[in-house]
């Protein structure tokens, strides 16, 4: 039996959502072990004079607690 623990976080990319949810798992990687999945959330991007310039990701990760 496994015990696993969901985190949420807030990631972004200057290139595509699929980058900032590459980076959401990078960055969660760094301090958490065994990750078994991400979860996208709610998508969203910024706008700056009619040109997308910032993907954003709101991401569940989660991971055994072991």
């Amino acid at each position: 039996m496994a015990i696993l623990k969901v985190i949420e976080l807030l990631a972004s990319s200057p290139v595509s959502w699929e980058d900032a949810t590459a980076n959401a798992v990078k960055v969660a990687a760094k301090t958490v072990k065994e990750i078994r999945s991400v979860y996208v959330k709610d998508h969203s991007a910024v706008v700056v004079k009619n040109k997308i310039t910032e993907y954003r990701v709101n991401v569940k990760i989660s991971f055994e607690v072991v």
